[in-house]
């Protein structure tokens, strides 16, 4: 059966999977990854890093690590040039989740920092 987005929930949620596992590795590591860098990383499904299907992968990503306490995961994904930053839609979801977002950047640096203290402090996988 085909999700909203015209993928095969099963497909989709090994995507997701990949896409936290990625994350986290890299959260443990205290790094970031771009967008472009990203999603070719992911091989369950292709996707371009414009493709608003893959930022609406990395939005359930969020909102799954949210539930669990561990923060916004997405926070590590930027921009590979100029602001070196989250998209638009980051805020967005945080917004979504309740959270006070404010100042963009603080709010966006406190998001990041807190999901690398999460994970790095973290044994085993998600």
């Amino acid at each position: 059966m085909k999700n909203k987005y015209g993928y095969e929930e099963s497909d989709w949620t090994k995507a997701k999977a990949e896409c936290t596992a990625i994350l986290a590795d890299i959260a443990r590591r205290r790094g970031r990854i771009a967008y472009s860098e990203l999603a070719p990383k992911i091989l369950s499904i292709q996707f371009d890093h414009d493709d608003p299907r893959f930022w609406h992968l990395l939005g359930e990503v969020s909102v799954d690590e949210a539930k669990q306490s561990r923060g916004m995961l997405s926070a590590i994904v930027v921009h590979k040039y100029g602001d070196m930053r989250p998209g638009p839609g980051f805020y967005e979801l945080a917004k979504w989740l309740g959270k006070k977002v404010g100042e963009v950047d603080r709010f966006w640096l406190n998001e990041f920092n807190r999901v690398h203290d999460i994970w790095a402090n973290k044994c085993g996988g998600p």
